[in-house]
């Protein structure tokens, strides 16, 4: 029972992190209106910016978390002038399209400068564990739950309380109303996408933190989970796509827990095939929910 119980804490700090990649996923659809293939590349990037960085700059985590975001934000910017800028007017399926290549290019660019080989990232937090009578959470899952808290915080006070905010929402309402208003709707869609890069950056980060590696490929089966987690929320939903993300962070974990560890990501299509069969629309009312 107590190996159960601490699977599921286990379950719920891995969730919070598919929850931070499910959220920058749903505000580049929300905001900038196309569904995309590279997230898993762009998060790849940020935990490699942050490997770097402990590694010239001491275990530094706000540091780590800064240079993170930052480079996912740059990535973001690439992607959005390759895949997005040009096509607002044209069938989606090309921007769609444009996202796989651009994936399959950030994949082997990644490969290139950083080497197939996993590179460890030890003890940047110290492990220490603490225990609440029969549940036992660790050091590195205290950091990881409240980082995906903070800055989903964060989030939420940019589009709520900023002129930034009001801009990206108004875009991902609609985007030829925003312009009528003045809004300069590629700016701020970019804004957007970049938002939600560094979002992924910061989520590859705590998936380093947390399994003690990283390495160039790891970005495809986040790429997916961060799409399926985004799905149940009705895509464009941010605080749906993340109780999307903490689902399937638990039922990985429950699932291993009396199988095996390679069955891990059929737990994720698993779940999600069942909601979409029993509610096609995800955990939202209507698809298409805006954040």
């Amino acid at each position: 029972m107590e190996y159960i119980i601490n699977q599921f804490v286990n379950g719920i700090c891995q969730g919070f992190i598919y929850a931070l990649m499910a959220v920058g996923y749903s505000v580049i659809v929300g905001v900038v209106g196309f569904v995309t293939f590279t997230h898993g590349e762009v998060i790849v990037f940020g935990a490699f910016a942050s490997f770097y960085i402990f590694l010239l700059c001491g275990n530094n985590l706000l540091l780590g978390v800064i240079g993170s975001f930052a480079a996912s934000w740059l990535i973001g910017i690439f992607v959005y002038k390759i895949c997005y800028e040009r096509f607002f007017h044209a069938p989606r399926h090309i921007a769609l399209i444009c996202t796989i290549g651009v994936s399959m290019l950030l994949k082997n660019i990644a490969q290139i400068i950083f080497g197939p080989n996993k590179k460890p990232m030890l003890n940047i937090i110290k492990n220490k564990i603490y225990s609440f009578g029969i549940v036992e959470i660790s050091k590195v899952q205290i950091v990881i739950i409240l980082t995906v808290i903070i800055l989903s915080a964060l989030l939420f006070i940019i589009f709520m309380k900023t002129r930034w905010g009001i801009s990206l929402r108004a875009v991902s309402q609609d985007k030829t109303a925003a312009a009528m208003m003045g809004i300069n709707v590629k700016q701020t869609a970019m804004i957007g996408n970049c938002m939600g890069s560094g979002l992924a950056g910061v989520a590859g980060l705590l998936i380093a933190i947390n399994y003690q590696t990283v390495y160039a490929t790891m970005g495809s089966n986040l790429s997916i989970k961060a799409f399926a987690a985004a799905v149940l929320g009705g895509l464009t939903s941010v605080p749906l796509a993340a109780l999307g993300g903490i689902l399937i962070g638990i039922i990985e974990n429950m699932g291993i827990t009396f199988t095996s560890a390679s069955l891990r990501d059929i737990f994720t299509f698993v779940f999600l095939i069942i909601i979409l069969i029993f509610k096609p629309q995800g955990f939202s009312k209507k698809k298409g929910v805006r954040p």
